[in-house]
Parts: structure tokens; C-alpha cells; sequence
């Protein structure tokens, strides 16, 4: 039996599986990542929070590069390895998703939010920082003008952000919560698409295996846990979810 069978038939034995998902599942879906050559941060200088909080100069900073991504963002189709947690969400085995991205990919694929745990939040949602309200931000990012400075909430005229988490900006502690309780829960944790650097979100899979857990990554670089892992695949992801349907 070879390794991609016995993936699949430690996959046939799991009932509760979590996946764990980076930046390497949205690249197929057109999605540039942040860290490699060219990426986002080459391009882009990052904002703070607290210069965000202080600084008009530095809102609009931020807000024009959310304006240059949001059409790729918003028209961004879901990749088969998005599809394929759906499928095991429809087969009742997928216990939660907990994803590092924050391009709604999940989302479209028709995972309920329920199920998710953004841990570095969306940019499908606009949050207002004085009175909390959200709103798609569709509403805000499709027609956004500038000129006239960065938005504000139209209810209390505090200022407005995607509800992502910015550099400076703590991770909400309930999301934390929820994927510590997704890792310490599952018989099994699929890690796809992450370099597993990130810290805290990349100590889960390492969680779930020191729980009982079997874990899976699949990803086309090294990460810290290639020898702790019971299954290791580095290659393209869309790659191995064709190598997995055949």
C-alpha cells in the first residue's frame, strides 16, 4: 500500500476530521500569498493598528491596498481543494476548519460560518472600531472612493477596517478558544497549503497530534512538523486532491 493509500484509508476511519488550512490553498484560486518573492508584502508596506488608529496618512495607505486587492478577492473562485473540505463537511466527518487566510475562499465553498475559525479574520466583512458593527464589505470596497479620505461607519462615524487582524492587532481570544477545543477534538487534522511558521495558529496541528491525533500536511514546501506528521505530501495541492480522486 502506498502513502496516498494509506491517506485515504486513514480518511475512510476518521469521524472527526479538522482541517487546517494557509495561503498554499489560495494560490490556485488565484490568490497572491504574502511571504514568497513578489508577494504581497514586497509590494505593499504594512500598516500597524496603532498607526492606523493615528494616522489619516496611514489609513488610506492601508485602504488603497485593500482597494487593489478586492477585486481579485471578491471575484476569486474556490479551488478543489477547497471543495474537497466541503465534501468531507457533506460526509459528516468534518468536525471545523480552522484557516489562516483571509480571503473568504471557505466561505464560498459553502462551509458555514459555524464550522470556520478564521483566526486572522476576513476581508468578506467591514468592521466599524468604535460600535463593532459589521457589514459585507462588498458595501464599503466595490465603490470606494478615497479622495475624500478613508471610510467611516455611516451608524456612529467611527472608523471603518476590514475585519481582518492587522500587524499590532491581537488574535481574538474566542477564536483561539474555538481552535484549541477543533484541536484537541478531532481524530484527525489535515494541514494543508501552510508553511506552519505562523505562530500561534501553527501550534494546532502540533495540538492535535500530542492529543492522539493523525496528522496530515500536505503542502509544497518543508515545515517544522514534515517528521512528527503520520502522512507527508509536498507537492501542489490541486495535484494530490486529482492523485486523491483517482
Amino acid at each position: 500500500m502506498n502513502d496516498i493509500d494509506k491517506f485515504k484509508a486513514a480518511l475512510d476511519r476518521s469521524e472527526r476530521i479538522v482541517g487546517f488550512t494557509g495561503a498554499g490553498i489560495s494560490t490556485e484560486s488565484g490568490i497572491p500569498d504574502y511571504r514568497s518573492q513578489g508577494g504581497i508584502w514586497d509590494k505593499f508596506q504594512p500598516v500597524y493598528l496603532d498607526e492606523f488608529l493615528a494616522d489619516e496618512d496611514k489609513r488610506l495607505l492601508y485602504w488603497q491596498r485593500k482597494k487593489a486587492l478586492w477585486q481579485g478577492i471578491r471575484d476569486a473562485r474556490v479551488s478543489t481543494t477547497h471543495l474537497f473540505f466541503k465534501e468531507l463537511y457533506d460526509s459528516n466527518k468534518l468536525l471545523g476548519l480552522i484557516t489562516q487566510n483571509i480571503d473568504g475562499l471557505h466561505e464560498k465553498s459553502g462551509l458555514p460560518k459555524e464550522v470556520l475559525v478564521n483566526i486572522h479574520g476576513t476581508n468578506l466583512e467591514v468592521i466599524c472600531m468604535q460600535c463593532n458593527d459589521i457589514n459585507p464589505a462588498h458595501e464599503t470596497l466595490d465603490d470606494l472612493d478615497l479622495d475624500n479620505g478613508a471610510p467611516l461607519c455611516t451608524k456612529c462615524g467611527g472608523l471603518l477596517k476590514p475585519n481582518t487582524i492587522s500587524f499590532g492587532q491581537s488574535l481574538v481570544p474566542e477564536d483561539l478558544e474555538r481552535a484549541q477545543d477543533l484541536a484537541l477534538s478531532c481524530d484527525m487534522m489535515i494541514a494543508a497549503g501552510s508553511t506552519l511558521v505562523v505562530h500561534p495558529a501553527a501550534a494546532f496541528p502540533l495540538l492535535a497530534k500530542q492529543n492522539g491525533a493523525l496528522l496530515a500536511i500536505i503542502t509544497q514546501s518543508d515545515t517544522p512538523l514534515d517528521n512528527t506528521a503520520d502522512f507527508v505530501f509536498h507537492e501542489k495541492l490541486g495535484d494530490f486532491i486529482d492523485r486523491l480522486g483517482n
